[in-house]
């Protein structure tokens, strides 16, 4: 169970289950993150922006910044990889996306005890983030 007995008579494997999937891919995150950083940072792969030209970017709003700089929005910095200063967005889309990852593992376990409210739930939820992360229903200024 969870090593503190106190409580593991609350906790239930779907609990345990979407912790360890979280804890997992948190940890794929960061070292992700960590990775990328290192490779930015030793110049691996050449920055988008030249770093003499970063700071002249920090003051104007993000839209402005992406317009003048040529960056496409959404999901094209999928395109941009190849730049060091791009390729960190690796580990933020998979810490942003472990939040789904989990939802899929605890869903077969949902259905198995009958838990069919919150297997529904739980699939909706996947779909509303995907939905969301796909950039598919564009809403707001942002």
């Amino acid at each position: 169970m969870t090593g503190n007995e106190k409580y593991d008579k609350y906790v239930t494997q779907d609990q345990l289950r979407y912790a360890s999937v979280l804890g997992t891919g948190m940890y794929l995150g960061l070292l992700a993150l960590l990775i990328t950083f290192v490779i930015y940072t030793l110049g691996i792969l050449t920055p988008y922006i030249p770093l003499d030209k970063l700071s002249a970017c920090w003051h104007i709003p993000a839209a402005e910044y992406l317009q003048s700089n040529n960056i496409p929005d959404g999901w094209g910095w999928v395109r941009m990889l190849g730049y060091g200063d791009f390729l960190n967005f690796i580990g933020i889309v998979m810490l942003a996306g472990t939040t789904i990852i989990c939802y899929m593992a605890v869903v077969p376990a949902l259905f198995k005890n009958r838990d069919y409210i919150y297997a529904a739930i739980a699939v909706l939820e996947v779909v509303v983030l995907v939905v969301a992360a796909s950039g598919v229903i564009a809403v707001g200024g942002h």
